[in-house]
């Protein structure tokens, strides 16, 4: 055989456990939903070996759409860790054969401090089944490997079912993707939602020139800048026009051109600005993209400069 075809099999082997599984699905999960956005603590995910492994990813996905959580080793809890949970909290045990010794010891114990327990595991009439408030089933009918053994169809299944919860969840809070990015603020997401353009404006050592200042001159305080531009200003700090390298190069193609000529002369008069500098950086992005510019000068409501935004200093900082 193939390995081509072994792939194949393993992806559709564990895609018909899901399918199955969609099909079963219970009430249950909506009681687990109820139980856990109606709690006053955090949930608090435990399971060991594969399972625990599985259980560590589903509370990262439940801490960051909007369920507080936190990943607890069974064994952990059993020398000292348990204290971890408290009154107000929810457990979520996942054991595919519901038999798991560490986490079977730790169940009299949840039940002494009065927690709540959504059980997974294949079997309802197991030990973890039994000892759970609300049970949510992760039978399956093979695993994807060859000797239906491993764990693969069954911690695919667990993961799965992890997401639904964890999406469920997110619907009853009516969580969105504001919220996601609050909990993301160095992803793409959070950047493109929280990063404003004062946060990357430069304000200092800007490339500027008055009305009077020669081609000569202003030449050289483009090179000291090394934004390919310079922006005139009157005496009031009011932006003129922006003189850019390709506006030098239009006038090189002069017949009159002479660098005692005024910048302002072969400029380019009422550029593209912005007064808002509180504008998401992403925004901006677009407006430099829409323009096809480079430079973009943000100005008060009197066009007074506070400020250039260049695009590199938006790719710099992950703006897409």
């Amino acid at each position: 055989m193939r390995y081509v075809d072994i792939a194949k099999e393993v992806l559709l082997t564990e895609a018909n456990e899901l399918t199955l599984a969609a099909s079963a699905i219970s009430d249950e999960i909506t009681k687990a939903v109820e139980l856990i956005s109606n709690a006053t603590g955090k949930l608090v995910v435990i399971g060991v070996g594969k399972s625990g492994l599985v259980g560590a990813k589903m509370a990262a996905t439940f801490a960051s759409t909007g369920t507080s959580s936190f990943f607890l080793h069974p064994t952990e809890a059993m020398h000292g860790d348990l204290g971890m949970i408290s009154k107000g909290d929810v457990v979520l045990a996942i054991s595919y054969s519901g038999e798991s010794e560490e986490l079977v010891q730790l169940l009299p114990h949840l039940k002494r401090f009065d927690i709540p327990l959504v059980g997974m595991a294949k079997d309802k009439e197991s030990t973890l089944g039994r000892y759970s408030d609300i049970f949510l089933s992760v039978n399956i009918t093979k695993e994807a490997c060859p000797l239906n053994t491993a764990p693969t169809s069954s911690t695919t299944l667990t993961m799965a079912l992890g997401d639904a919860l964890a999406v469920c969840l997110m619907k009853h809070k009516d969580f969105q993707k504001e919220d996601f990015a609050s909990f993301h603020p160095g992803g793409s997401l959070g950047k493109k939602l929280f990063i404003k353009v004062d946060d990357l404006l430069r304000t200092t050592n800007l490339p500027i020139v008055s009305r009077e200042t020669t081609l000569e001159n202003a030449i050289v305080v483009m090179s000291e800048g090394r934004l390919g531009n310079v922006i005139i200003t009157d005496d009031d700090n009011k932006v003129l026009g922006l003189l850019s390298d390709g506006d030098l190069r239009r006038a090189l193609m002069q017949k009159d051109f002479s660098l005692d000529l005024k910048a302002i002369d072969v400029c380019t008069m009422n550029p593209k600005t912005i007064e808002d500098k509180f504008l998401v950086a992403s925004d901006a992005l677009t407006v430099i993209e829409d323009y096809k510019i480079q430079l973009l000068i943000v100005t008060d409501t009197n066009k007074k400069l506070l400020g250039l935004l260049h695009i590199h200093d938006l790719i710099e900082a992950g703006i897409k």
